[in-house]
């Protein structure tokens, strides 16, 4: 299996452009697909997870035309032909890869069509729970079977069924939870109100505004009126803050450094990483953009020295994907950083406590696990080690960005995964290397 070798680096000086987000990618696959005409999606991320949903849209009848292509990955420019809310049962059972947005939000359009559909994936998403859609799309009047050797997990088996609005209140913050319900919502007659305990992504509910859908706000009650048929628009998708998370941590945190990042995505419920850089100490610029949609601008990095901080309830759920790097960034940092309030990292694609805690302790790092984070202590030398993926592409890329702080040689194994987000990572990677 593929691996990376990272040495240290001791200067930064670079300006990178990131693929487009990972999360508005499914979207625009899905909503174009429902829209009523072709749309065009440009910064679209060929990522497998996303190639996933966008192969099951077409699965499901709403076909895609491809106008350019990352090498060696797939589509970034491409237009989708709307199929005005009516697809079509698909021939086979649609593979959502490893990704749990792509099956959570393909599972609420799904629950409302009169076809039966499967959505299968690999072993770590049949191992991920998917009860936290399965009981409100039931509660709709879904008919969902999970198939998994685990109860409550993938395959799903989606039959025929027709819904009903209903007013859900969250157990969990959940963003996909959210737009599963909300998709589900706009095939039923009537209101589907979500309400959620606090703040989570809200790309759908923009992404719904894009495409003229309208969606009612009112502080963290999101409603949805069914009936609506999504008006085929343009989209461009901006770069992924998940991304940049990883060279934001990089410069930061050596002396001297100085990197630009272009066309980030800035969204507020997504720039949670930026602002918990800066609190250890971060010296970021931020250039806002004015363009419609989603905001974005180009972020600018000087390198210094990082202090620890306490990442706070309220900034778990939209910093859910960045904390194994937050988790390097801390070692690198004066003092001890605390992690609570993070249990849902150990239903990721792995246990994201457990494999963050296992790689920073053979690299030398010093920390403490909880059953809902961890502690790291800060300032310890960081030490060449082999560090094992686990097949999660955020630990892979997190750990290749400690490679770049300690000492000889480190070895991050089974790399593969790292597509599922981020192509390029590998280019990326080795172009500070080479400097």
């Amino acid at each position: 299996m593929p691996s990376f070798h990272v040495t240290p680096i001791t200067t930064l000086d670079a300006e990178l452009t990131v693929p487009g987000d990972k999360s508005m990618s499914h979207r625009a696959a899905i909503l174009g697909g429902l829209s009523d005409g072709p749309c065009t999606i440009r910064n679209f991320l060929p990522s497998e997870d996303c190639l996933n949903t966008l192969n099951a849209m077409a699965a499901l009848g709403a076909p895609h035309t491809v106008h350019e292509e990352l090498a060696d990955f797939g589509p970034v420019n491409l237009t989708i032909q709307g199929q005005s809310m009516h697809l079509s049962a698909p021939a086979a059972p649609i593979d959502c890869g490893n990704s749990g947005t792509g099956m959570r939000l393909l599972a609420g359009m799904l629950a409302a069509q009169p076809f039966t559909t499967e959505l299968f994936g690999d072993a770590s998403l049949s191992s991920r729970p998917m009860g936290r859609i399965t009981d409100p799309l039931g509660e709709m009047g879904a008919r969902i079977e999970t198939l998994g050797a685990n109860p409550g997990c993938a395959p799903l088996k989606i039959h025929a069924a027709t819904l009903q609005p209903i007013t859900y209140r969250m157990p969990v913050a959940s963003a996909q939870v959210k737009s599963a319900v909300l998709l589900a919502g706009l095939f039923t007659e009537g209101t589907t109100t979500v309400i959620q305990p606090a703040t989570t992504r809200d790309h759908t509910e923009r992404m719904l505004a894009s495409f003229q859908v309208d969606c009612l706000t009112d502080g963290n009650t999101i409603s949805i009126q069914g009936g609506q048929t999504p008006q085929a628009t343009d989209f461009t998708v901006p770069g992924d803050i998940s991304s940049a998370a990883f060279w934001l941590v990089a410069a930061a945190a050596l002396p001297g450094a100085r990197l630009t990042l272009r066309d980030v995505g800035l969204n507020p419920t997504r720039d949670a990483v930026v602002h918990v850089l800066k609190r250890m100490g971060a010296d970021i610029t931020i250039t806002p953009k004015d363009v419609p949609g989603e905001p974005i601008g180009d972020l600018e990095v000087r390198g210094g020295k990082l202090t620890a901080t306490t990442l706070e309830q309220s900034e778990i759920p939209n910093l859910i994907d960045e904390i194994p790097v937050i988790a390097v960034a801390a070692a690198l940092a004066s003092g001890t950083t605390v992690i609570r309030n993070a249990r849902e990292l150990r239903v990721k694609e792995t246990d994201r406590i457990d494999t963050t805690v296992k790689n920073l302790r053979a690299m030398g790092g010093v920390v403490e696990e909880f059953e809902d984070g961890m502690e790291i202590e800060g300032g310890h030398p960081l030490h060449g080690a082999t560090c094992n993926s686990f097949g999660d592409h955020r630990i892979a890329m997190s750990f290749a960005i400690a490679g770049l702080f300690a000492s000889g040689e480190t070895t991050i194994t089974n790399t593969d995964c790292v597509n599922t987000s981020y192509p390029g990572f590998a280019h990326h990677l080795a172009s500070l290397i080479s400097k």
